[in-house]
């Protein structure tokens, strides 16, 4: 039986006679209370009858005031008293008749009530005589029938009281007697109730002890066991300790349990400390390799010891063709057999881990695979675990390793979380690597960059002497040159942001160029007044002097346009327009061009297009020319003697739609060893050429590119001290793939004589066709008084142009900056056009054409912007700015003059 049954049987008998003594003890508590109502009733009624017995009295007392002859002030009061005990007597006995309805109470009751109905008539006469004077009268009924009547109520009143205090008696004694049945039976069960819970309390008690007293013994032997197995308690009762004995029972098994999973928890985490550990003691060695070679030794030495294989192999994938395969960089144990150094992507077991991507486990070994060998002998290991190492889901690696034992768990997990870091490794080292590349060419790029700069130092020294101004220029130059020191130190601290480099890079050759631009500006358009000698005040000498100025000039001009057409093709910037351009214009532009150099050098320059081929190609013009430009300047320079040809023919497979320019001269050739670094800028063949026969080494690498971007490129064939061969593979579109998005029907009058204006064409032209003979005088008509404002910050550039413009009777002004320009145009609002610098202090070129633009009779004022850069986007700022038309440093004065003649007449 269960001890919760036990209890509920004690304390519920317990319960019962509690209930039962409260039951007898509400019984006799009820009959003492009945007793108690009927006492207070009696002795209520016992009051109504002395109530009644007194009040008559009152009455009657009042009655003999009255007929005493009382004073008069007293007879109100008299008669009032009467009234109200009479009234007082009534309601009394209308009381007992409602409180006591016992037969004999009830018929001394009426009795009563009969008498008070009599006795108020008696009064009621009495009071009548009085008031009509009849003493006499009132008397005798006074004295006689009032007091009859009066002694008969107090009579019955009497025997009412003797009735009730007889009940109350009664009532009495009946309480006192319950009141002592009422102990006893208290008494009796308060007894009763003691022994029994006495009774229940010692069978539960000693039921509880004996069954703890076995739990307590288990207890204790457990306290005092160290054994693994604890010991159980025997549940032989089915009650709460038999609960709590199968509870212990089964906490001891829980804690055996926990026992077993602690002991299993701390295995796991000195797994786990010992995988962390050693995870630990491979990365820490990271961050000192920089090596490829380097990091693959040391990571399979070291992961190999730390994983107990006997034999590894750590393979890097590379590129070969369009195949990728997996190449042996380092190898533990290595037995040197012939096991292949090198897998394609799913070659073997190597190459199916690196196309799947996935951990591949040999444990039952073939017996031709790899033995591992030591002193003693060698054998076949047991597992071979081939791992491939990735980094954002491309393998960049695979490790294969080898032990005579199976590799578990911990061991497993430990390689995989090693050659996960691997990858970002073998992916931070390749970049390190790259970027050492990247920074060993740009610093040879700056050495060549330097080297020209060099150059153009001396070239600038030797025409101090001509013109004195150079010297501040050079000045300048040496100070770019500095700047391009800083420049080389700043890109190599920051090779990895390469995107910033070459945005920088490009910043550096627009300034370069307007920095170089606006010097020569001054110094061609002065050699070119020289040289035309208008004015035949010159000796044919000194035209020859300036004429070479002019030339020397030109050349510096065309080595910035090529550096420019370099960092162009590198950002990527450099844009083609494909037209119908027919196969003669080519050949003519070849033949005015060459001819000349190989009358010259006494050269055979030959020419031929083969048969078949068609009249128009579709490709852009000027980019062709300019490759075939350089290809055809080059053969010529390294050609002393002998002959240069150009052919142009279809290519063998007609339906290639390629037509072949080859380029073939009978120079000093190339050598083999040279042949791949031609193309590269800055590079010749060896550095000896340059010094011999001059040139940057740009050339080839421009043309390569041009090449790439019109859909073709340029293949080589030379023997060294026999003469090249250059062939360019050019695409005949003849469905248009690119066009502009807009062409421009009409060309500028500055693209007429200037490359600059060709390439960037004018949002407003015209074309001029005139007679040169007659050119010189319709300008004098056109030009003479008119009034031109040159705003620059150059004074060279002011006094070049001021002297090309007063041949023609021009007036000119000048400003040296935005602010004086303006003052000067206001002063002089008759002014026809405006020359506008763009780079100039205080206010540049853009601020000033704004502010020219705000003022209302200005607004069509034609303003020519003058800018030494030819980069597309400031030539977009002078138009966006307000700028009428453009010129690019260093001016043609042709090309100046028919924009003047375009907007005077607009």
């Amino acid at each position: 039986m269960k001890l919760k049954t036990k209890l509920y049987i004690g304390f519920g008998f317990l319960f019962v006679l509690f209930i039962f003594s409260y039951f007898i003890l509400m019984v006799m508590m009820n009959q003492l209370s009945q007793n108690t109502n009927v006492t207070v009733k009696n002795y209520e009624m016992l009051n109504l009858a002395n109530t009644i017995q007194n009040e008559l009295n009152i009455f009657s007392r009042e009655s003999r005031g009255l007929i005493s002859n009382p004073p008069k002030e007293l007879i109100d009061e008299l008669e009032m008293n009467r009234t109200q005990a009479l009234q007082n007597v009534h309601k009394a006995i209308d009381s007992l008749e409602q409180l006591d309805k016992r037969k004999q109470s009830q018929k001394l009751i009426k009795e009563l009530n009969r008498l008070g109905r009599t006795y108020s008539e008696l009064e009621d006469i009495t009071d009548t005589l009085a008031k009509n004077g009849q003493d006499k009268e009132m008397l005798k009924i006074f004295w006689y029938d009032s007091r009859k009547v009066r002694e008969e109520m107090s009579g019955i009143a009497g025997e009412l009281q003797k009735i009730q205090k007889q009940t109350i008696d009664e009532e009495l004694e009946k309480s006192v007697k319950t009141y002592q049945w009422t102990n006893q039976i208290i008494f009796t069960y308060v007894v009763i109730v003691f022994l029994v819970g006495l009774a229940v309390t010692a069978w539960i008690l000693r039921s509880i002890t004996g069954s703890l007293r076995k739990v307590t013994s288990v207890m204790k032997e457990v306290a005092s066991d160290s054994s693994e197995q604890l010991p159980r308690v025997q549940v032989t009762t089915k009650d709460e300790i038999g609960e709590i004995a199968s509870a212990f029972n089964s906490m001891a098994q829980a804690l055996e349990e926990h026992s077993k999973q602690e002991k299993e928890l701390k295995n796991k985490a000195e797994e786990r400390s010992w995988l962390s550990t050693k995870i630990a003691e491979v990365a820490q060695m990271y961050p000192g390799i920089d090596n490829l070679d380097a990091l693959a030794q040391w990571f399979i030495n070291k992961v190999a010891g730390i994983s107990g294989a006997h034999y590894g192999a750590f393979y890097i994938k590379e590129r070969e063709g369009e195949q990728e395969k997996l190449r042996k960089l380092a190898a533990y144990a290595d037995t040197h057999s012939s096991i292949k150094e090198s897998f394609y992507l799913g070659e073997g077991i190597v190459g199916q881990c690196a196309l799947e991507n996935r951990t591949i486990s040999l444990k039952q070994v073939p017996g031709d695979y790899i033995k591992i060998e030591s002193g003693l002998g060698s054998s076949l290991p047991s597992n071979i675990l081939v791992i491939p190492a990735e980094f954002h889901g491309e393998v960049l690696a695979v490790i294969e390793l080898a032990s005579f034992n199976e590799f578990g768990q911990l061991e497993q997990t430990f390689l995989q979380e090693v050659i996960d870091n691997i990858g970002m490794n073998i992916n931070r080292t390749l970049n390190h690597m790259k970027v050492e590349k990247l920074l060993e060419e740009f610093q040879v790029v700056n050495e060549e960059l330097q080297s020209q700069s060099e150059e153009l130092q001396l070239q600038q020294e030797e025409l101090r002497a001509v013109n004195e101004q150079l010297e501040e220029q050079n000045e300048q130059s040496e100070q770019k040159t500095r700047e391009l020191e800083e420049i080389k130190i700043m890109l190599e601290d920051k090779a990895k942001q390469l995107t910033i480099s070459s945005q920088y890079k490009s910043e550096f050759l627009a300034n370069m160029s307007h920095e170089l631009r606006t010097p020569l500006n001054s110094l061609l358009i002065l050699a070119q007044m020289l040289a035309d000698n208008t004015e035949n005040n010159l000796s044919s000498e000194q035209v020859e002097y300036a004429k070479t100025i002019f030339t020397s000039g030109k050349d510096l001009l065309n080595l910035i346009d090529d550096i420019l057409d370099i960092a162009k093709v590198e950002a990527g910037k450099m844009e083609v327009v494909f037209e119908d351009v027919k196969v003669s214009d080519i050949k003519d532009f070849v033949q005015t061009q060459f001819a000349p150099i190989a009358h010259e050098k006494k050269i055979q320059f030959n020419i031929e297009l083969a048969a078949g081929l068609p009249e128009t190609i579709r490709t852009d013009k000027q980019r062709v020319q300019q490759i075939l430009k350089n290809l055809l300047s080059n053969a010529f320079k390294f050609t002393e003697h002998g002959a240069v040809s150009l052919v142009v023919e279809n290519a063998r497979d007609k339906q290639s739609g390629l037509v072949l320019f080859t380029v073939k001269d009978t120079g000093i050739g190339i050598s083999k060893e040279n042949l791949d670094i031609i193309f590269e800028a800055f590079q010749q063949a060896d550095g000896t050429i340059s010094r011999k026969y001059g040139g940057t080494g740009l050339g080839l690498s421009i043309s390569k590119e041009i090449a790439h971007l019109l859909g073709g490129f340029i293949e080589v064939d030379s023997v060294e001290y026999s003469g090249s061969t250059f062939t360019l593979h050019l695409p005949d579109y003849q469905e248009t793939k690119h066009a502009m998005a807009s062409i421009f029907e009409k060309e500028t009058a500055a693209a007429i004589v200037g490359e600059a204006s060709t390439e960037f064409p004018s949002p407003l032209s015209y074309s001029l066709l005139v007679d040169e003979e007659k050119e010189t005088d319709r300008r004098q008509l056109a030009f003479r008084g008119r009034k031109i404002l040159i705003v620059d910050d150059d004074i060279r550039n002011i006094f070049a142009l001021t002297a090309a413009l007063e041949q023609y009777q021009v007036e000119v002004m000048f400003a040296e900056n935005g602010k004086e320009g303006i003052v000067l145009l206001q002063k002089n609002p008759e002014i026809d056009l405006i020359f506008m610098d763009i780079m100039m202090p205080e206010m540049n070129g853009f601020e000033a054409i704004r502010a020219i633009r705000e003022v209302p009779k200005f607004k069509h004022l034609p303003i020519i912007a003058l800018t030494a850069k030819a980069m597309k986007d400031d030539r977009q700022q002078c138009i966006d700015a307000g700028a009428s038309d453009y010129i690019s440093k260093p001016i043609d004065l042709e090309q100046l003059f028919s924009i003047i003649q375009v907007w005077l007449y607009r």
